[in-house]
């Protein structure tokens, strides 16, 4: 079988030291990897979310990831490969991916980590070196009860959840994704 041309290629992290808010996807999709940046796709409303929700001070899009670190924000992704679907990732690229973001988080001391996706959450759950066992949910839990502030705490930073803003994501109305970016500048200000 022949891979496709965007197999191989990996986006960038848009982070440096000093971040408050480390933004986490799962991993790239395909259109991301072949612009070179950051919830790229088209029906991906990440940088409408971000703006709306006064997190950036301006109208950005994702040719702008670059200028996240300008505003005390980072980008990354807890797998690295890209694919068209999260259905291609493999268990250990969970586990193997984890590894990779806990040092990332060691390294830049993000106040918050902010999981771009309950999937990104559930994932790590259980890789947790001190999960918080009365909080821990099931894969049956309702996603929008995870949304938010978590109990954990990863090398000091907390965990934040926000839904997946893909135009695939038909769990949260577009109300509701607003609202949890919002409640993410809330946290942010009152820190």
């Amino acid at each position: 079988m022949i891979e496709p041309a965007w197999a191989h290629l990996r986006l960038r992290d848009r982070l440096r030291p000093g971040v408050r808010v480390l933004f986490v996807g799962i991993n790239p999709g395909v259109r991301s990897a072949e612009t070179g940046h950051h919830f790229a796709g088209f029906s991906n409303r990440f940088w409408k979310l971000l703006t709306e929700s006064r997190l950036v001070p301006e109208p950005i899009t994702y040719v702008d990831d670059d200028r996240l670190v300008e505003w005390g924000l980072g980008i990354t992704n807890l797998i690295a490969r890209p694919t068209p679907g999260i259905n291609d990732l493999r268990p250990q690229e969970y586990v193997e991916g984890w590894t990779i973001l806990e040092r990332k988080i060691r390294r830049y001391r993000p106040a918050v980590v902010a999981l771009v996706g309950v999937t990104v959450y559930r994932a790590i759950l259980p890789l947790l070196a001190d999960p918080v066992p009365v909080r821990r949910r099931s894969a049956a839990t309702p996603p929008e009860s995870v949304l938010g502030l978590r109990p954990e705490v990863v090398h000091g930073a907390r965990l934040f959840v926000l839904p997946n803003p893909s135009g695939r994501n038909a769990n949260f109305t577009r109300a509701e994704m607003l609202e949890a970016f919002k409640a993410l500048r809330r946290y942010l200000s009152r820190r």
